[in-house]
């Protein structure tokens, strides 16, 4: 049992109007019926929510036993299930009022997104798994999600920041390459002799195959990039050496 519970509240706002109801709020109904250590605290909230919602009472005195209500150890995710439980008996209305103030008292409650969730929020397509088979030729963790049959492979490359890809070459004897389109986050195409392309959502990138390059995150954003294998004759991948730590550095 907590500390035992001292209410002034009566006697501060109706002492001189309506002293004996004050005496009655303070001293009976909070220092006697709240007091009492047969229900838990939490308990006695949740009935009082219950019952004030039964009776259609969504003002600031229910937003006061909603707020005790909380530090009384009432979670989150409790207080849903108690304004839905409730609301089937009180009236659909009621439980919308009471969500509203409820809302407000745990705003500060709300689960903590990992950056991976709030990124995937950013974007339309999935994450997916984390790009095992091919972890050997990245730096860092990147994700890898198919977003087509296989009749026409198209993956949805994601990387954390700092992650990139290996210097590699799509070969082919004829046609072939590959074709990034950024869809989230910020980050780098690095062809082999040409300036670096940054790429952000929209940017399209059409990679000719047999040439050298990489890409990957920026040092401080997420990055996603939808990549389609472009049709060829013999086509084939070369992975060669990782993008060094200074050399990636360069790129801000």
């Amino acid at each position: 049992m907590a500390g035992k519970i001292v209410q002034t509240a009566g006697r501060k706002a109706l002492g001189e109007f309506a002293p004996e109801f004050a005496r009655c709020n303070d001293d009976i109904l909070f220092g006697e019926v709240w007091n009492d250590p047969t229900l838990s605290l939490k308990t006695k909230s949740t009935i009082v929510i219950s019952v004030f919602m039964g009776r259609g009472l969504v003002d600031s005195s229910l937003r006061y036993h909603l707020e005790t209500a909380r530090k009384n150890g009432v979670t989150r995710e409790e207080i849903a299930a108690i304004v839905t439980h409730a609301a089937f008996y009180a009236g659909w209305p009621v439980a919308w009022a009471v969500f509203g103030l409820a809302k407000e008292v745990w705003k500060d409650d709300s689960p903590a997104l990992s950056a991976r969730d709030r990124f995937q929020k950013e974007i339309f397509f999935p994450i997916g798994a984390p790009n095992d088979a091919y972890a050997k030729y990245f730096t860092g963790q990147s994700y890898l999600a198919p977003v087509s049959g296989p009749r026409f492979p198209i993956y949805n490359v994601t990387f954390e920041p700092g992650c990139r890809n290996n210097w590699h070459i799509h070969h082919a004897t004829k046609g072939g390459g590959q074709l990034l389109i950024c869809v989230g986050g910020r980050g780098w195409y690095v062809e082999e002799g040409r300036a670096p392309v940054a790429l952000a959502p929209g940017t399209v990138v059409t990679i000719p195959p047999n040439v050298r390059h990489w890409h990957g995150a920026a040092s401080d954003s997420w990055m996603s990039h939808l990549a389609f294998e472009i049709p060829g004759e013999n086509p084939s991948n070369e992975w060669c050496e990782p993008v060094g730590d200074e050399e990636y550095s360069k790129l801000g």
